[in-house]
C-alpha cells in the first residue's frame, strides 16, 4: 500500500464523494468542499479546552434543572407545578410509557450521553481502546438524535397555550435548562469528527495516489462513513474504527421509500384521531393537530399557530415529498442538478427533527395541566404516531445516500477546498 502522499492530506466528501487535498488549515477555521461545501475539517481553537468545558458546564445546568421546579400555572386560585422528571412520570400513569420513553431518550438521555462521551474522548482518560472506539462512534450516531432545543420551543408554545387560561410562572430550574440547551450545542460545535479520530487511531495508509477532483469511487476508493478515513473500494471493514460499509449504501434508495412509504401511512391517521384531550367541568374536548392550530388562530395568537402548522403540518408533508423527489432523482430521472437536490437533503436533514415540537407541547400541557375537576389535559393516540412519524421520516433521511445525488454528475476541474474561518473563531 502506497503510504504517500499523506492520509492526513487528502479526504473524500462524506456528502459527494469528491476527493479533496486538504490545505494547512489555520486555527481558527475549517475547510468546505469546493463541489457541495460540505464542513469537512474545522481547526478549532483549544480542541479540548473549549469542548470540555462546555460539556461540564451543560451537565451541571442538567443537574440543576432536575432538581427544582420548572414551570407553574395558577388558574382560578389552583396551583400546578411540575419539575422536568414529573413530566415522564405523568405520561406513565396515562399509560402512555411509549411517550415518556421517547421525552426521556431525545430531550434528557442522549443529550447527557454525548456531554459525557464528549469528556472521555477529548481528555486523556484511559479507556480500553475498544471501549474508545465504541464511544467515538456512538456519539457522531447519537448527535442527531439529541432534542433539547427542541423541547425548549415546545414549552415556549406551551406558555402561550396556557396563558388563555391562567397565569405562568418560570420556576428556578427553567434557566438552567435554557442554558443546558445552549452549553450542549455549542459543546457539539467545538467537536471535530476529524480530530476525535486521530486522537484515538492513525489514518491508515492510503491505497494509492489519489486525484482531486474526481470521485473516490471512480477511483477504486470510498470513505469509511465512521472515521472519515479512505478505504479502497472492495475492502469491507475499516481497520480503524472496525464498522463495515460499502462505497454506497446498500439497498438506499429501497430503504428510504419503504421508511417513507411506512410513515405516510402513519402520518394520515396521526392527523386524524386526536393527539390531546382537553377535560374541563367534567366535559372532554378531544383536539387534532389542525384543531388545534386553528384554535390558537381564533385566539389571536396567529404567531404561534403558524409555528404549529409549518413544524407540524407543513413540514411533515414537505419533507415527505422531498425525500421521494431526492429517491426519484437519485435513482436517474430529472435533471442533473446536483446543487440544488443537495441544498434540498440539507434542509430535510435540518428540520426533520423540529417536527417534535408538537409532541413537546402535549407532553409540558399534559404534566402542568392538572386542576382536578376544574381542568386537565391527557395526551391521545394521534400524539404516538406523530411521533412515529418523525422518527421514521428522520431514519428515512439517514438511509437515503447523498452521493448517489452527485454520480450522475461529469466530473470537474480541481479545486481548492474553501476556508472559512469564522466559526470557529467565535466558538
Amino acid at each position: 500500500m502506497c503510504a504517500t502522499p499523506q492520509a492526513q492530506h487528502w479526504m473524500l466528501c462524506p456528502q459527494c464523494d469528491l476527493t479533496v487535498k486538504l490545505p494547512a488549515i489555520p486555527a481558527g477555521s475549517r475547510a468546505r468542499c469546493p463541489r457541495c461545501h460540505t464542513t469537512l475539517v474545522a481547526n478549532w481553537h483549544e480542541p479540548r479546552k473549549r469542548p470540555t468545558g462546555y460539556a461540564l458546564a451543560a451537565l451541571f445546568m442538567l443537574l440543576l434543572a432536575n432538581l427544582f421546579p420548572f414551570i407553574a400555572m395558577h388558574v382560578a386560585g389552583l396551583s400546578s407545578q411540575i419539575s422536568l422528571m414529573a413530566i415522564p412520570q405523568v405520561m406513565v400513569r396515562e399509560d402512555y410509557r411509549s411517550l415518556a420513553t421517547l421525552f426521556l431518550l431525545f430531550v434528557q438521555g442522549i443529550p447527557a450521553a454525548c456531554m459525557i462521551i464528549i469528556l472521555l474522548l477529548v481528555n486523556p482518560v484511559r479507556l480500553p481502546h475498544s471501549l474508545r472506539l465504541a464511544l467515538a462512534r456512538t456519539l457522531f450516531q447519537l448527535r442527531s438524535w439529541g432534542m433539547a432545543e427542541i423541547f425548549m420551543a415546545g414549552v415556549l408554545v406551551s406558555f402561550v397555550k396556557l396563558m388563555a387560561y391562567g397565569e405562568i410562572g418560570l420556576g428556578t430550574s427553567f434557566w438552567p435548562w435554557c442554558l443546558f440547551c445552549v452549553l450542549q450545542l455549542r459543546a457539539f460545535q467545538c467537536v471535530d469528527r476529524r480530530w476525535v479520530w486521530q486522537r484515538i487511531d492513525p489514518l491508515p495508509p492510503l491505497p494509492l495516489s489519489p486525484r482531486a477532483g474526481v470521485s473516490g469511487l471512480k477511483q477504486g476508493l470510498r470513505s469509511c462513513p465512521c472515521c472519515t478515513a479512505i478505504l479502497p473500494a472492495a475492502q469491507p471493514h475499516c481497520p480503524r474504527c472496525g464498522v463495515k460499509a460499502a462505497p454506497r449504501r446498500r439497498h438506499s434508495l429501497q430503504w428510504t421509500l419503504s421508511l417513507l412509504l411506512t410513515s405516510l401511512m402513519l402520518y394520515i391517521p396521526s392527523n386524524i384521531l386526536p393527539i390531546m384531550v382537553t377535560e374541563t367541568l367534567g366535559s372532554q374536548y378531544p383536539s387534532t393537530i389542525m384543531a388545534g392550530v386553528i384554535l390558537l388562530w381564533s385566539d389571536g395568537s396567529w404567531p404561534v399557530a403558524l409555528v404549529i402548522f409549518i413544524a407540524s403540518i407543513m413540514v411533515p408533508s414537505l419533507k415527505m415529498v422531498a425525500i421521494g423527489w431526492l429517491c426519484w432523482h437519485a435513482s436517474g430521472r430529472g435533471r442533473r442538478d446536483g446543487e440544488k437536490m443537495h441544498l434540498i437533503y440539507e434542509v430535510v436533514e435540518f428540520v426533520g427533527r423540529w417536527s417534535m415540537i408538537d409532541v413537546f407541547v402535549i407532553a409540558v400541557l399534559s404534566a402542568l395541566v392538572r386542576m382536578g375537576q376544574l381542568m386537565n389535559v391527557y395526551p391521545a393516540p394521534g400524539a404516538l404516531l406523530f411521533a412515529l412519524v418523525v422518527i421514521l421520516t428522520m431514519f428515512a433521511a439517514m438511509a437515503f445516500d447523498p452521493r448517489l445525488i452527485w454520480d450522475r454528475l461529469p466530473e470537474t476541474e480541481p479545486e481548492e477546498p474553501r476556508l472559512d474561518g469564522q466559526p470557529p473563531r467565535h466558538c
